[in-house]
């Protein structure tokens, strides 16, 4: 029986992409072509683990008034689809891509704020999850007016029920985060330095940051740091992955795409840096692609020789 894995989306977007050649705000812009999809770091992740035949669950909140978009994709996807449904209507993300000047300019809303009833709500579906799924991989922001503390309540509850789970967050959530350990988190530099308040000027202090978390009880660190790939540390190795160059399509997606690859790697117990590997090879292959999508996974297969796998073990310690 495969692993079944669970995203929590707390906080989930309707992406709308629009291309617009030399966007100059404070003036009329014509766009050349658009696409809407459904969005948020966990709903993303879903995809891309759905692509790889890992049986899925997604729960969060959603607007019950601009739901038809994400049940579609959940039923094309055959995600099955635990999200609560809030009054109102979930946000639109508005990206401008700009080809001509090789730019995205990003404008995101806040979101819903969800009831006391909605929060009762979704936490009856988290205990219908904990019976069905193993891994858990809470994503993304948090609702406008949600205490900062959920990921770390949900990450208590779930490690009690004997459930692995993986944070891709950041600020304050990701800061209270910190002492319940979850068993791997995503940062990338910025966030990583956010979270621990120095500056990391370079692999070994990168690395040392990982370790400083991983001696906390966190089992995997994985730091994106874009063009140059990603560091992977665990207890026992530190790998750097880095990924060939490419063509950048768009960056939507390209960090949770990440995480699926690790996710999926782990799944398979593959070595940490096998995981690494499929990991940078999933987030290259999300560049590539307008919205979160990967090619066929064929396509991925025959990227992986192209990333550059390296210990850094001997040379840190």
């Amino acid at each position: 029986m495969k692993t079944k894995v669970a995203t929590i989306t707390l906080n989930p977007a309707i992406d709308h992409t629009a291309a617009i050649p030399y966007f100059t705000a404070g003036e009329v812009n014509r766009v050349t072509w658009e696409q809407i999809d459904p969005g948020g770091k966990g709903i993303n992740v879903a995809s891309f683990l759905s692509g790889f035949d890992v049986p899925i669950s997604v729960s969060g909140f959603l607007g019950q008034h601009n739901a038809d978009l994400f049940q579609r994709f959940f039923a094309e996807k055959q995600i099955d689809n635990r999200f609560v449904m809030v009054d109102g209507y979930t946000r639109v993300n508005i990206k401008i891509v700009d080809e001509a000047q090789d730019q995205v300019t990003d404008i995101n809303f806040p979101g819903l704020t969800p009831t006391e009833t909605d929060l009762s709500s979704f936490d009856q579906v988290i205990d219908s999850l904990i019976k069905d799924c193993d891994w858990f991989i809470l994503s993304g922001s948090i609702p406008t007016g949600m205490s900062a503390d959920i990921y770390g309540k949900l990450i208590d509850r779930l490690k009690r029920q004997g459930k692995t789970v993986v944070l891709d967050a950041s600020g304050e959530s990701l800061q209270q985060a910190i002492p319940f350990a979850p068993y791997a988190i995503k940062p990338n530099v910025n966030e990583l330095q956010e979270l621990i308040g120095r500056s990391l000027d370079d692999d070994r202090a990168i690395i040392q940051a990982a370790e400083d978390l991983i001696h906390q009880g966190i089992q995997c660190v994985v730091v994106s740091m874009g063009a140059k790939g990603a560091i992977f540390v665990d207890r026992s190795e530190v790998i750097h992955a880095r990924p060939p160059q490419v063509e950048v399509i768009s960056t939507v997606g390209a960090g949770d795409a990440m995480v699926a690859g690790f996710i999926v790697g782990k799944l398979q117990n593959f070595s940490l840096s096998d995981c690494a590997k499929l990991a940078t090879t999933c987030s290259i292959a999300a560049l590539s692609q307008i919205g979160p999508r990967l090619p066929p996974r064929d396509t991925i297969e025959s990227w992986m020789s192209q990333v550059k796998i390296k210990s850094l073990l001997q040379t840190h310690r």
